[in-house]
């Protein structure tokens, strides 16, 4: 069936639309909400309530920061969603400062007393004995005290810099002949946060028992400040924290180096405008003053905390090996395909192979890279690399290649927010080793995941491919739901060289046989699936489509999802982050229901499910339907042809995810959403927990580590 783009503009009008960053702060606070499940184990509480403020640092530095970039540039015309960059600022603030509040009161009031119960103690300094304040005392004095700097503001010394997501100390001294100055202390970050007291003072017991003591790093050197300015008065000490505009513009057409472009915007991030200022709740005004005059920064860009700044930090508490306050352990298994044949090339010839993290192993994919490089009869290895991590062991088989004279080819994108330093380094150490090295495409980040082995065998040249959802990341791969396949498949492979050609030379190729590409056609495909969907329809035959991602922005994909379920289609949708479509509204999405899964894994995986007309077909890709994945980004989304594969990912992957009524919530019409609870005919199901014991429960030696 026919599509055409001019018939989606009826669709374009505010009320069809969510805001962006507003759906990504209901997502944030989805995060959040994981730590008020009652059941959740407290150290997992933590980490929820961690990973919630990591999240909302990036979110300043990058789509706030934005904002207020349109603000300076007097950007007064709405945005799909008819909101102004004015008015997208104020609702932001609106929806995330109650949000803080109920956070550090619960941190307060729940937190902080529950791990007292169970010996762990966030102490302040007048809290602890006198053996200990001595023993901490002289810890400040030989580690802490040769680390600060304490920088003076006055008439002859300019206000200091701030660095970025820093904490500090604001200080008002009083000088022998009456003069106040204002002072700033950063703590250093070379120094855990969270300093654990029984690892500096002999361990002691609290109320009779064994525990764990910790103190803050700044509340230390708050006790100690006045050592930094003898001879004067410390009349008020207050801590703060900026967040600074991270998201600075690459013009990469004017650079004649991309990797020293980098560096350079690497080193002009850290002067980035100020966004954000956290002051602590007692700050007095005068100070506040200083701060937001010499920061210029705006009182609405002010969040005032009732509690420990930088509570990203807490994710230290995470890890101590205490497991009755964690949810149970879970150790992927390796799929028993593997264990047929210890020559990988021999298994995938066979038959495709999918691996599902973290439920199954990442090791597979190192050893596809592993044997590939201690093979003689391989002529070449070519892989895409996005956020590596450190220490990666895929990197330390490439350079093995490479040194055994096989002809390694990698693209490192430079370009992967905040990863940009880790690429830099990887890039050269593989060019040290020999590596072709190739840093991304002018205008375009290379967001695809992809691994190409070519090697020669006695029937001739054979390619060997892995296509993932997600990144070349053995750390991450335990922690986010990401899909990777290996095939032989001659159509597939032969897509994957040319689209390696494509990254490292000069091709121009606009077509493919299985792949869809973006910049090239990705949106125009699924346009094509979508409205085959409704044809079938038409034609009176039942239609369901199914879309598992992370964000679902793109407009013109959300009309057309709009056509579909006015035409009749069925449509489920899985977006654990950002969803600017409006569902379940009469006469625009009646049949669309859209779920969002947050959990003790990272829902990262990309799935896209046609019924068909029964001819069904599942599509996997690295990219969400937004318009930088799908304009500005090199991404693939390739098929699933094995029909025991697709059959897995239908069963095992969108079915339970669509019947998960305990870690699911429904988007309702107003943007909010809600949890997805059971009723009482039902059994509760956790697609997250169903597939831990799923993959046991099918892998019996694997099946007590679970009961």
């Amino acid at each position: 069936m026919n599509w055409d783009k001019n018939n989606f503009k009826k669709y374009f009008k505010p009320e069809n639309f969510f805001n962006r960053d507003l759906s990504w702060v209901e997502f944030n606070r989805r995060v959040i909400n994981e730590a008020f499940v009652e059941d959740l184990p407290l150290l997992d509480k933590i980490k929820f309530i961690s990973i919630f403020f990591s999240n909302l640092d990036e979110f300043y530095m990058i789509r706030v920061s934005g904002i207020k970039e349109q603000i300076r540039a007097k950007i007064i015309d709405p945005k799909i969603d008819g909101l102004t960059p004015n008015e997208e600022l104020r609702k932001i603030e609106t929806e995330i400062q109650p949000l803080l509040t109920k956070i550090y009161d619960y941190w307060n009031n729940y937190i902080i007393p529950n791990l007292a119960i169970n010996q762990i103690y966030i102490t302040k300094f007048d809290e602890l004995s006198e053996d200990e304040q001595d023993v901490l005392t002289n810890y400040f004095h030989e580690e802490i005290f040769p680390v600060l700097t304490p920088l003076a503001f006055d008439p002859g010394r300019p206000f200091p810099y701030i660095s970025n997501l820093s904490l500090s100390f604001a200080i008002l001294v009083k000088k022998p002949n009456g003069e106040r100055h204002f002072a700033r202390v950063k703590i250093p970050t070379i120094l855990p946060r969270l300093l654990r007291i029984d690892n500096i003072v002999p361990p002691q017991k609290c109320n009779g028992e064994s525990c764990v003591k910790y103190i803050w790093l700044d509340d230390l050197i708050k006790q100690n400040l006045q050592i930094l300015f003898p001879g004067n008065e410390i009349l008020s000490a207050h801590k703060f924290r900026i967040t600074r505009n991270t998201d600075l513009e690459i013009q990469e057409d004017e650079a004649d180096d991309l990797l020293e472009m980098i560096e350079e915007n690497i080193k002009q991030r850290k002067f980035g405008s100020v966004v954000r200022l956290e002051v602590e709740k007692d700050m007095p005004n005068f100070m506040l003053e200083t701060l937001t005059e010499n920061l210029q920064i705006s009182k609405q860009a002010i969040h005032i905390i009732n509690g420990p700044l930088g509570l990203s930090q807490a994710m230290e508490l995470y890890g101590l090996p205490l497991h009755h306050l964690k949810e149970k352990a879970f150790h992927p298994i390796t799929p028993d395909v593997f264990a047929d044949d210890n020559n990988l090339f021999t298994l995938i010839k066979k038959k495709d192979i999918l691996l599902h993290h973290p439920f199954h192993s990442f090791t597979p994919v190192i050893d596809f890279i592993k044997q590939a490089s201690n093979d003689p009869d391989v002529l070449a290895i070519k892989q895409t690399l996005y956020r590596v991590g450190s220490n990666s062991p895929i990197i330390r088989y490439l350079i093995e290649a490479a040194e055994r004279k096989i002809q390694v080819a990698v693209l490192v994108e430079l370009k992967a927010r905040f990863d940009e330093e880790n690429n830099i380094y990887w890039a050269r150490e593989l060019e040290k080793a020999g590596v072709h090295v190739v840093y991304g495409l002018v205008g375009l980040k290379t967001h695809s995941k992809m691994t190409l082995v070519v090697r020669k065998e006695s029937d001739g040249v054979k390619r060997y491919v892995h296509l993932g959802t997600g990144n070349y990341n053995a750390s991450t791969a335990k922690l986010y739901t990401d899909i990777g396949l290996f095939t032989a498949d001659k159509k597939l492979c032969a897509d994957v060289s040319e689209l390696f050609n494509f990254l490292t030379g000069y091709s121009e190729q606009k077509k493919y046989r299985e792949l869809f590409v973006a910049p090239i056609n990705i949106r125009e495909s699924f346009l094509d699936l979508i409205y085959n969907e409704i044809e079938h329809v038409n034609n009176g035959n039942p239609s369901h489509i199914i879309f598992k991602l992370n964000s679902l922005v793109d407009p013109t994909l959300i009309a057309a999802l709009y056509d579909a379920s006015n035409a009749g289609v069925k449509i489920d949708l899985i977006v654990r982050g950002v969803c600017c479509l409006v569902p379940e509204v009469p006469g625009l999405s009646d049949n669309i229901k859209v779920r969002s899964i947050v959990g003790r894994f990272l829902e990262h995986s990309r799935i896209f499910y046609f019924s068909n007309n029964g001819d069904e077909k599942i599509f996997l890709s690295s990219a969400d339907l937004m318009q930088r994945n799908l304009d500005r980004r090199v991404e693939t989304v390739f098929p699933v042809y094995d029909k025991d594969i697709l059959n897995y990912i239908k069963e095992t992957i969108l079915h339970p995810s669509l019947l998960d009524n305990v870690k699911s919530r429904i988007l309702l019409p107003n943007g909010r959403f809600v949890n997805n609870h059971s009723v009482y005919t039902e059994n509760k199901v956790s697609s997250q927990e169903w597939l831990m014991d799923f993959v046991y429960k099918n892998n019996p030696k694997f099946e007590t580590e679970r009961s």
